[in-house]
């Protein structure tokens, strides 16, 4: 696997493998990588000829009493792991190269950029498409690989793309879970084995209200009612927001119909955990 750090090289080296009439995919990560992430490589090399991947914690999406400082990075292990998925090109960049001091442009996606998490963590999404629009132009990806637990994340970037005529495929991968039903995430690391055990609330709370719409029920503000109760349950996990909205826009929907997006953020002793499903 060969690792770049230049944002030009990237540029070149993505040119080469188009030239060379292979489809390129891209899976950008923060590293600190597990199962998810690998689920997304996977399903990148059965779908394009050449796979590259990132690794860069990204400044601009954390808050300034967020855990930028204490995000985990395992960047040697991180490379192990790709280099055995077959990941042909990694680019980690540094903060100054993909943001020189002197940068003055940002991209936001208005008004999706505030629902869901944007509206609990202010200045998240405008991180996130900013630096997803520079690693796309970088890396000139045919399609990119994001995973379903970032469900508001996978719509602001679809609308990006759609916007800014981005030549790019969006292919987005399930949730994957531990046995026991708990969403992979990186800040899974920061649970001590009691929370491990707290954090179950939330697939509890999403698998609860799959089992009253399967059983008919259509109310959205019922649906919601019996997952906050679920919660409630748990005196270890205090709730962010548990919305049913729709996949795309992110507006809250009364009256369900199927695939609409059930989503959840809660906060397990200092961490703050995400979940979702579609029903």
């Amino acid at each position: 696997m060969q690792i770049i750090s230049d944002p030009t090289q990237m540029q070149l080296i993505a040119r080469e493998v188009k030239r060379g009439g292979k489809r390129l995919g891209f899976v950008p990560t923060m590293g600190a990588l597990h199962a998810g992430h690998i689920s997304l490589v996977k399903t990148a090399r059965q779908q394009c000829d050449v796979v590259a991947a990132s690794i860069f914690v990204n400044p601009l999406q954390f808050g300034p009493n967020e855990d930028f400082a204490k995000y985990p990075r395992t960047f040697e292990r991180d490379c192990e792991m790709l280099t055995a998925e077959g990941v042909a090109h990694l680019f980690a960049p540094t903060k100054d190269t993909m943001y020189p001091p002197d940068a003055k442009t940002i991209v936001e996606v208005n008004e999706l950029s505030e629902k869901l998490d944007g509206r609990s963590r202010p200045g998240h999404f405008k991180g996130v498409t900013t630096v997803v629009a520079k690693l796309f132009n970088i890396v000139q990806p045919d399609k990119a690989f994001f995973g379903q637990k970032d469900a508001a994340q996978v719509a602001i970037i679809r609308r990006m793309v759609r916007d800014l005529n981005m030549d790019v495929e969006v292919v987005v991968c399930p949730i994957v879970r531990e046995a026991d039903g708990l969403a992979l995430s990186s800040r899974n690391t920061y649970l001590n084995p009691q929370q491990r055990k707290q954090a179950l609330v939330l697939s509890r709370a999403l698998n609860r209200i799959q089992f009253l719409y399967d059983e008919g029920d259509r109310n959205a503000a019922s649906l919601i009612e019996h997952g906050k109760g679920i919660i409630a349950e748990e005196p270890g996990a205090k709730l962010d927001y548990l919305e049913i909205v729709d996949r795309d826009s992110l507006e809250p929907i009364e009256t369900i119909s199927k695939g609409a997006l059930v989503a959840i953020a809660a906060w397990v002793g200092s961490t703050r955990l995400i979940d979702n499903l579609l029903l």
